[in-house]
């Protein structure tokens, strides 16, 4: 089974400071049929304007993946974390038991453009936690990248769930595969260019959701830049 999300079946907010695109049930965008997929709660594509972010906040039981597609994102929390991540760069933050923390965007002239993701923990009130990778473009380049994992695999950053997730830059003649064991679900978000996923073409903020396939197929890529999820 595939079911393919467009892009502009997304909700989205404008704050004029931010414009936001929400994959899933979102703040003030509700949707009952988009709640998440599996234990993948919240896709957001996020444009922050210059010296601009979202101030001192909290959150609890929940994991946040960070991604970044342009520009630089700062980041400062309530566990003494520190540093601003840049494309190529996938911050991980467990927020456990609770932790606050604020993200800005440190330019004076450029957006920031990033994706903010939360996935929701296989158990609740652990130790809130931090941590960040870089994978460069080459790493990406052609194949798909191991990011994030429960068990911190090649290099990963981990998640407290039974969830793993990919990068992969593919364009041309470029292609790559994803075998999906028995009983794990699929979800691929195109967050730039466009590329065939099992033979539906995709574009930038395009979606789509996979159960009861034997592997993921990535071809004719242009420019895409895509996650996959492997979820329970």
């Amino acid at each position: 089974m595939i079911q393919i999300h467009k892009s502009g079946e997304r909700g989205f907010a404008d704050h004029g400071w931010l414009r936001s695109f929400h994959s899933f049930s979102f703040a003030d965008y509700h949707d009952p049929k988009r709640m998440g997929f599996g234990s993948l709660r919240v896709i957001n594509e996020d444009r922050v304007k210059p010296g601009m972010g979202f101030g001192t906040h909290a959150h609890r039981d929940m994991e946040i993946i960070s991604y970044v597609l342009e520009g630089e994102l700062e980041h400062k929390d309530s566990m003494g974390n520190g540093s601003v991540i840049r494309p190529g760069d996938v911050q991980r933050m467990s927020a456990g038991s609770g932790v606050r923390h604020s993200e800005f965007n440190p330019s004076k002239s450029d957006l920031v453009h990033f994706l903010q993701i939360w996935i929701e923990p296989a158990v609740t009130g652990i130790a809130p936690g931090y941590e960040e990778k870089r994978f460069d473009a080459a790493e990406k380049r052609g194949r798909l990248r191991l990011v994030a994992s429960n068990d911190a695999a090649e290099g990963s950053v981990k998640i407290h769930q039974d969830a793993q997730v990919y990068a992969a830059l593919l364009d041309g003649a470029e292609s790559a595969r994803h075998a999906l064991a028995a009983g794990r679900r699929a979800y691929v978000h195109v967050a730039r260019g466009s590329v065939r996923v099992n033979g539906e073409l995709l574009a930038a903020g395009d979606s789509l959701e996979a159960a009861n396939l034997n592997e993921i197929v990535f071809d004719n890529g242009e420019q895409a830049e895509v996650l996959l999820f492997d979820l329970a």
